[in-house]
Parts: structure tokens; sequence; C-alpha cells
């Protein structure tokens, strides 16, 4: 059974920077894209960024672009998604997603991924 754990929230102030894990098992996760998509109270799942199954290729929502960046360690089944310069329109909950098929690419689509991970909070104060 695939899960995948994230953990890194908190409270954070605008300015400060944020370091999110998420852990996988149960696939062989070298063969995965990874994303991470976030939810904000009363809106619809977003995503934030995305990273191949090699770790070469990433792609970012237009809003996080140069402050954000996804990694995966695949000795250690992680993405990792660095958050630098938080605004407080960046607070949701930030949600981990591995892709369905083999080589897949970091796609933005919901639909290219089939487990997610259950959440983790950041928060962002002005």
């Amino acid at each position: 059974q695939v899960q995948l754990v994230e953990s890194g929230g908190g409270l954070l102030q605008a300015g400060d920077s944020l370091r999110l894990s998420c852990t996988a098992s149960g696939r062989t996760f070298s063969r995965y894209a990874m994303a991470w998509f976030r939810q904000a109270p009363g809106k619809e799942r977003e995503f934030v960024a995305g990273i191949d199954w090699s770790g070469t290729a990433t792609h970012y929502v237009d809003s996080v672009k140069d402050r954000f960046t996804i990694s995966r360690d695949n000795v250690r089944n992680t993405v990792y998604l660095q958050m630098n310069s938080l605004k407080p329109e960046d607070a949701a909950d930030y949600y981990c997603a591995i892709g369905k098929r083999f080589w897949g690419s970091g796609s933005s689509r919901v639909s290219d991924y089939d487990y997610w991970g259950q959440g983790t909070q950041v928060t962002v104060s002005s």
C-alpha cells in the first residue's frame, strides 16, 4: 500500500523560510514523479511544484517561482519543498502526491497523481 507522510508545516511570519518533507513507501519511488499541491480554506487545490522521476526537471506555479524549490532524494524516498520569502497568501494545507505512471514529468494535473499525503498546515502571518 502506498503511503505518503508529510512533515514540516508550522506557523511562520512573512519573509520566513520553511522546508516541507514527504516520505513515500509502498512504491518504487525513483520511478515516479512527485508534486506538491496546496489548498487554502474556501479555495480549490492548487498545483505548487512538480519534479520528474529523475529529479532533473521541475515545474512551478508562477506565484512561487524564484521563492520555492522542489527537490528529491531517491535514496531516502523523500521529496522536499523549500519555501523562502513566505507571504501570507502562501498559507494553506500542503499535500504531496505521487505520479500514477512510471517516468512522469511532474506535471500540474491532479489527474496525473493517484496517492496523496494527509497534508501539513502552513500558516503565514503578516
